[in-house]
């Protein structure tokens, strides 16, 4: 029920209609050859985007390459206006506790709910100074869940946009 004191009734969604907080990655397909990076990390220049993360795979004759960005609305349209190739995933930015292993922390829930991580790659520290991931998982939306009831603080995009 709507205005209700507990919240009892509401499906709280995001601006995309998801129940869970995300923050959404581009893959970009690039020929593998010099300076084809330089060239797409230019195309931010003169915007207000911020690369948060990112990651490159190889191969014979193209490279693959993953960003996270500051305000991935914008990025997006970057990316585009450019003529890239690209694909737009999910995935779960988690903080790090801080503990010893946190990384051992956040791979032992994601195990003990059966769920596999398939890309997880550092992002840059906020604006709070606390270390974070970008997970990529199998089931998003349980992960998310596990997380949190595990007692993890889930990045959102809005958490990106403080990198400006």
């Amino acid at each position: 029920m709507l205005g209700s004191d507990e919240g009892e009734g509401v499906d709280l969604l995001t601006m995309r209609g998801r129940g869970y907080p995300s923050i959404r990655q581009f893959t970009v397909f690039l020929e593998n050859r010099v300076g084809q990076l330089l060239e797409v990390v230019r195309r931010f220049e003169g915007s207000s985007v911020r690369i948060v993360a990112l990651t490159i795979s190889e191969s014979t004759e193209y490279a693959v390459a993953r960003f996270l960005l500051s305000d991935p609305e914008q990025g997006r349209e970057v990316l585009e206006r450019a003529g890239l190739p690209i694909v737009e995933s999910d995935l779960i930015g988690v903080e790090l506790p801080d503990s010893h292993q946190p990384m051992l922390q956040v791979c032992t829930a994601l195990l003990q709910a059966e769920i596999n991580i398939t890309q997880v790659y550092p992002l840059l520290p906020g604006p709070n100074g606390r270390p974070a991931v970008a997970l990529m998982v199998d089931n998003i939306d349980m992960a998310s869940d596990t997380l949190a009831n595990k007692g993890f603080i889930a990045l959102t995009e809005d958490d990106l946009k403080a990198y400006e």
